[in-house]
């Protein structure tokens, strides 16, 4: 049970790795058109919201469950680090790919939420660092 946080953090961060950084580049050089792939890439991001709110849900109630699966000082540095990758995903579903799908100056809105994946593939890095490094 020690090692739950750890593994939770360990899916968030390597879901994020895999999709970002392998998947959805392999979909744009292997399917017929960037249409296509975007369309397939928008909905894994999506899917890949849902895990990153639910990896970060779950390791927040862990954090502050009754039984400390963690020291207090990784808490509190990981918290911070969960509520921001978590805002991140929620702000790239929920704000920036609306307009990426509606080709709302296309390269802008792209580029904003690359960015923001990156910061929420960086949140979830230091998640996993802090807590695997106190295993």
């Amino acid at each position: 049970m020690r090692n739950v946080p750890v593994w939770v953090a360990a899916v968030w961060w390597g879901s994020l790795s895999t999709l970002g950084f392998f998947v959805v580049p392999m979909l744009f050089m292997h399917l017929p058109t960037p249409a296509m792939a975007g369309t397939m890439a928008a909905k894994l991001f999506s899917a890949q919201t849902a895990i990153s709110t639910g990896s970060g849900m779950v390791l927040l109630m862990l954090f502050r469950s009754n039984k400390a699966l963690a020291p207090v000082n990784i808490v509190q540095a990981a918290t911070l680090f969960v509520v921001g990758g978590v805002l991140m995903a929620l702000l790239v579903e929920f704000a920036v790919a609306p307009r990426i799908v509606a080709r709302e100056n296309l390269a802008l809105w792209h580029g904003v939420g690359t960015g923001m994946y990156v910061v929420q593939w960086l949140c979830a890095a230091v998640v996993f660092g802090k807590l695997a490094k106190r295993t």
